[in-house]
């Protein structure tokens, strides 16, 4: 077994890493962490984990990292930076938040509008984006999850663009994605009579997940390619959708999809024409895309949806572990989606 430390324990993604973690067969919760409900038991926080045998929340700085084997970092950017700074170097760290997502201190001061905490550590993190850097992964002590966002419209369009099958000037997607994308910190904007029965879009002319979508297309096409991108807040707990619109042949861009995928547990390719939705993933760490004709005859619509929780956050992050440890990566990650 090995031992491990999840920081932020109490946030979204830090609850689904405890209820998924624990039912791995190969992980243990040593200690959790939530600072501000530090003392507390668990099932006090989230009563339908309370039959769960788990440690009380401690703070950050009450851990003991040398009896632990890894860290699942689930606190907000540029405090994550600062704890991994000083965590001991033969721990493996898996950071979910955005501290280390971006190759260039400078990248990250554009996008999110302060130095870099440490910038010397960006060079010892892997992109998490599993079915790309697996091979990397793999041999690393430290992978920097990817934005939910930039994975769902990443694993459509990577393969697209590092073949050279569409065109790299029309590129567009909207994107819909739930209020748990913003995490559990009240806020106006997320509570239940802002977003329910409606539909809006937000941060359209410059949202954070720009800066990944800017990298990673870079990385395997070797252009700069700016996309347009659009989210959207959906009246909804959980679940993304992406809607993306590209310029290319439709049963090359299907063949592309389904060369790429057709071997991997976790992304599904539909039948062309198939109308997906974030309920067919809810829950799981599964990603479904789809190659659909569109009422234009050069436009080929790509639809990509998965749990922002799960394969966007907490999933991935367990996924990458089990690389880490040289274990099957979808260990303890094959639980069916939930539906309805």
């Amino acid at each position: 077994m090995f031992k491990v430390a999840i920081l932020g324990a109490s946030g979204y993604t830090g609850l689904e890493l405890v209820r998924l973690i624990s039912m791995h067969p190969k992980f243990e919760i040593e200690y959790l962490s939530g600072d501000s409900k530090s003392g507390m038991k668990f099932g006090d926080v989230y009563p339908g984990l309370q039959y769960l045998k788990l440690p009380n929340l401690l703070s950050v700085s009450e851990i003991n990292y040398e009896e632990i084997d890894a860290v699942f970092c689930a606190l907000p950017h540029t405090k994550s930076a600062n704890i991994i700074n000083n965590l001991p170097t033969n721990i493996k760290v898996i950071d979910l938040s955005a501290d280390f997502r971006l190759n260039s201190s400078v990248d990250y001061k554009k996008w999110y509008g302060v130095d870099h905490p440490c910038p010397e550590m960006l060079v010892k993190f892997i992109y998490g984006l599993t079915e790309f850097y697996r091979s990397d992964i793999k041999i690393s002590n430290h992978v920097a999850c990817t934005g939910c966002n930039s994975a769902a419209g990443l694993y459509p369009i990577l393969p697209l663009v590092s073949n050279a099958v569409i065109d790299f000037d029309n590129i567009i997607i909207n994107l819909a994605t739930g209020v748990s994308g913003a995490g559990r910190k009240a806020s106006e904007s997320i509570i239940h009579s802002e977003v329910s029965e409606g539909f809006s879009p937000y941060n359209i002319k410059k949202h954070r997940h720009l800066a990944e979508f800017d990298q990673e297309l870079f990385n395997f096409s070797g252009k700069n390619i700016r996309i347009t991108f659009t989210p959207h807040l959906l009246p909804q707990n959980r679940g993304i959708l992406a809607t993306i619109y590209v310029k290319g042949n439709l049963n090359k861009i299907y063949d592309t999809l389904y060369k790429k995928y057709e071997n991997e547990k976790f992304i599904n390719v539909m039948p062309l024409n198939t109308l997906i939705s974030t309920k067919d993933v809810r829950g799981s760490n599964f990603c479904n895309i789809s190659v659909c004709e569109s009422s234009s005859p050069d436009t080929v619509i790509l639809l990509s949806t998965l749990d922002n929780l799960i394969k966007g956050s907490s999933g991935q992050a367990i996924q990458n572990a089990n690389l880490m440890f040289n274990l099957d990566e979808s260990l303890g990650l094959l639980t069916p989606p939930i539906y309805p």
